[in-house]
């Protein structure tokens, strides 16, 4: 999925507009380094958007530049994660984010 797809199918438009308005996500894990539209145009667009803003999004990235962390968090990520190249240690750190943001945290409902 490219970052123009990925904004689409939490927008319900393009190729997901008949999906029809359901359940918003409950965390978003973003990579910076999309095709098409870029990962910090995704989080600006979707944290300055009223129905997706509150969503927790990870940047969930193999980018160390420090340029994009601080730009992140400026713009409103709730956590800034690097990818680790090997796949165990990859699938654990995904599932931990799964665990925190859908088990543990507590989310706004404002």
């Amino acid at each position: 999925m490219d970052g123009n797809e990925a904004l689409d199918f939490i927008s319900y438009a393009g190729l997901f507009a008949t999906w029809g308005e359901g359940n918003l996500p409950k965390v978003i894990l973003l990579d910076l380094n999309l095709r098409g539209m870029n990962g910090l145009d995704i989080l600006r667009q979707l944290k300055t958007e009223e129905r997706t803003k509150t969503i927790p999004i990870v940047v969930f990235t193999g980018s160390q530049r420090e340029i994009e962390l601080v730009e992140s968090y400026r713009l409103g990520v709730n956590s800034y994660v690097i990818k680790p190249a090997d796949h165990k240690e990859f699938s654990q750190i995904v599932g931990d984010i799964g665990h925190y943001w859908l088990n543990i945290n507590h989310p706004s409902v404002f």
